[in-house]
């Protein structure tokens, strides 16, 4: 058994353990805060920096002089210019800071590729996957938990179809990305909202209706009085998530209600840096706007940039 069929299992168990009454099942998928501390620059840079190299490399800070800070820096402003025309526009910026703040899903999928790429040729198919995560199980037509792998691997495998933008049943590690991540693409939301109607939808008319919803939230289990937040569920779906009052959510409705428009923060502090940086004005950074700015983006503490450096690389 794989380490990936190994926490399917697990988590499969896992739900019905730590499932309890009282507990709201969150499907909404919100882009995180660029960072935990206050943003304002006449106090510190700290929100800039989470926000330029993501929390985790923004508190190994310690240890370089400005010069060294300085040099990293600009090593780092090669990465971020993707075109190599000798500028940083707001939106090389802000796929910079994206790819920052998103590091643990990059970490995720390489670590799956390891376990799937089984003829190490640099691509996955969708044999390759099938057999890696479910060679076992299809060997074994009647597995003793009772749970429909087969049906889980038809919807894997339509979702793998769905990533595969060239039709070919072969993943690029970008494909691969957008296959185990989904909710990140956005060719690849029309799934995402498939695939939870598929689960809430007990009664198969397509809809989410009140109950389906809340059901999907709660479980009485046996208790008559329902908790706040239940009550606060279920007026927020006939005031809000219920737009057309038809009792019930269809495909716009769900997707508004799972992926809603969030404030694109990455935008906005992107925007923010190259204001405070763009000494000529023109819209768009050199790098030596940047690093004369260094410690608006880094500080003149140490971080490992080289870790930074090797992860961009490989994506």
């Amino acid at each position: 058994m794989t380490i990936h069929q190994l926490l399917l299992c697990l988590s499969l168990s896992m739900v019905c353990i730590s499932s309890k009454p009282t507990e709201k099942k969150d499907r909404v998928h919100h882009d995180p805060q660029l960072s935990d501390k206050v943003h304002d620059d006449a106090q510190s840079f700290d929100y800039d920096h989470d926000a330029f190299l993501g929390a985790d490399e923004a508190k190994t800070f310690d240890q370089l002089t400005p010069e060294e800070s300085k040099e990293r820096l600009g090593k780092i402003v090669s990465k971020i210019d993707e075109d190599k025309d000798g500028f940083v526009t707001v939106e090389e910026l802000k796929d910079w800071i994206k790819f920052a703040q998103k590091r643990w899903i990059y970490e995720d999928v390489e670590r799956q590729w390891k376990g799937h790429d089984l003829n190490e040729d640099g691509l996955i198919s969708w044999e390759e996957y099938k057999n890696a995560t479910y060679g076992y199980i299809l060997d074994d037509p009647d597995p003793d938990d009772g749970f429909n792998y087969k049906q889980m691997m038809v919807r894997d495998e339509r979702r793998f179809k769905m990533a595969d933008k060239d039709g070919d049943l072969t993943a690029t590690k970008e494909e691969f990305t957008a296959f185990l991540h989904p909710e990140e693409y956005d060719y690849m939301k029309d799934i995402v909202v498939q695939e939870t109607m598929e689960d809430i939808d007990k009664n198969g008319d397509g809809f989410i209706d009140l109950e389906e919803y809340i059901g999907d939230m709660y479980s009485h289990d046996g208790d008559t009085d329902e908790p706040e937040w239940v009550k606060t569920e279920r007026e927020q779906f006939v005031e809000f998530r219920d737009k057309n009052r038809d009792g019930k959510m269809d495909k716009e409705e769900t997707k508004d209600w799972i992926l809603p428009s969030d404030y694109d923060h990455a935008e906005a502090e992107a925007r923010h840096l190259v204001y405070e940086s763009d000494q000529n004005k023109d819209g768009k950074l050199t790098k030596e706007e940047i690093v004369d700015k260094y410690d608006l983006f880094v500080g003149s503490q140490a971080t490992d940039f080289g870790e930074a450096l090797v992860r961009h690389d490989e994506f």
